[in-house]
């Protein structure tokens, strides 16, 4: 796989890969939306096994985020890369043939575990990929293809079943599931050929190598910054998680049903592509810690607020707001983890955040249900948005300190020029 490139960064190379990202994850959306449909119907409407696609999806990810930042650092990036994306494809024209609830579950982890590196090894890449200058710019840029791609892909996915499968039989079932996951499967070729096509060095020059597995793990412990960047995220996942699962209650609680879901779940994707926009035009060096408060207050206040609604237009417009601090942080987040990482572990400190971020969805998970069963709608919305201020409030001294920092680099850059 490995072949001789010139290097080619900048601009044109980002909107290839935010474009195989988007198409990668347009195709991944759909055909998990038509999953959880299959799943739901082949075990006889059980809830249970639902979750349990879930779980070990964000499971996989979860576990073997390490390994995969592991291999994003050993080997080429770009390689693993199309790579990752190739296997993701075959995965899923098996899962085409799998029929019965354990064997999707089994193929559902299958295909979370070989997509698993994606994440880590595209996250490391963008440095070597622009000018630090354009950094926020990139990082930007592909959050919108990602979230244009988290979007349209359930939207699609759900129209294409119920057109298919407007009764469900097993006939109909096995049509759509060919269909729906033989379109993933070549949107995951199609995004391997466009990161083939950006023909530039995805991997910095390695002089000094750190070796082992738990090399990101252990650099993102004795960062402080990092360090108090992932446990603020964990900390605002394990409530604002819950909100995922009580989604479907809320809009029932308007009288909105399936239409109402919809929208929710349009409001904070379309949200999260707004704040991605903003994010690559007003997000600087200097700024990018506060950037990351400005998001994390933003999750907060719009998923808070949701609790107190009257109305369910305001609802809708308070998860646009949640969406939107998400795709706003996200973007300086990802910034502020690329500029203090060194180019030999960024992989692996990518992939340790993301393990942490996983594990804490999955915990959401599994306990969002009993929840919301336990306490209602409105209050699991105010302890997600509690949950989301306390992240705040734990990284206000490690963004003032960054921030210093970011000012002190660009004086000293301003009196040596």
């Amino acid at each position: 796989m490995r072949t001789e490139v010139t290097a080619r960064p900048g601009r044109p190379a980002i909107r290839r890969l935010a474009l195989a990202r988007l198409i990668s994850l347009f195709g991944s959306m759909a055909a998990f939306n038509a999953l959880a449909f299959m799943i739901f119907h082949r075990s006889g409407q059980s809830n249970t096994w639902v979750s349990a696609a879930l779980l070990v999806t964000f499971g996989a990810q979860g576990l073997f985020s390490p390994l995969a930042g592991w291999l994003g650092d050993r080997f080429d990036r770009r390689d693993v890369w199309i790579w990752s994306e190739l296997a993701a494809a075959a995965a899923w024209v098996g899962l085409a043939f799998a029929w019965t609830p354990v064997s999707m579950v089994v193929m559902a982890f299958v295909t979370a575990t070989v997509e698993s590196p994606i994440w880590p090894v595209s996250g490391a890449a963008i440095p070597n990929l622009v000018d630090e200058d354009d950094l926020a710019w990139a990082n930007g840029t592909i959050a919108v293809g990602r979230n244009i791609g988290n979007l349209v892909g359930p939207i699609v996915g759900g129209v294409v079943v119920a057109l298919l499968a407007p009764d469900t039989t097993e006939a109909q079932l096995r049509t759509a599931g060919f269909v729906v996951f033989g379109l993933n499967a070549a949107s995951f070729l199609v995004a391997a050929w466009l990161i083939w096509s950006v023909r530039a060095r995805f991997s910095g020059e390695r002089e000094h190598e750190h070796g082992g597995l738990r090399a990101g793990i252990r650099f993102l412990v004795r960062e402080r910054v990092l360090r108090a960047l992932t446990i603020a995220w964990v900390v605002l996942l394990l409530g604002a998680g819950a909100t995922l699962v009580a989604e479907v209650a809320l809009a029932n609680d308007f009288g909105t049903g399936s239409v109402g879901y919809g929208l929710l779940q349009a409001a904070w994707g379309g949200g999260a592509i707004l704040g991605s926009l903003l994010g690559r035009r007003l997000i600087t060096t200097r700024n990018e810690p506060w950037a990351v408060f400005a998001g994390t207050l933003g999750v907060g206040v719009g998923i808070g607020l949701v609790s107190l609604a009257p109305w369910f237009a305001l609802a809708v417009g308070l998860v646009l707001v949640g969406g939107s601090g998400e795709g706003f942080g996200g973007v300086a987040e990802q910034g502020m983890i690329q500029r203090r990482t060194p180019d030999a572990i960024r992989s692996r400190v990518v992939g340790a955040t993301e393990a942490a971020v996983m594990a804490a969805f999955a915990i959401s998970f599994a306990f969002g249900g009993p929840l919301v069963d336990t306490i209602g709608v409105r209050w699991t919305y105010a302890l997600g948005g509690i949950s989301c201020l306390i992240g705040a409030a734990i990284i206000v001294p490690a963004m003032r300190q960054a921030a210093t920092e970011a000012g002190e680099t660009a004086e000293t850059v301003m009196v040596s020029s």
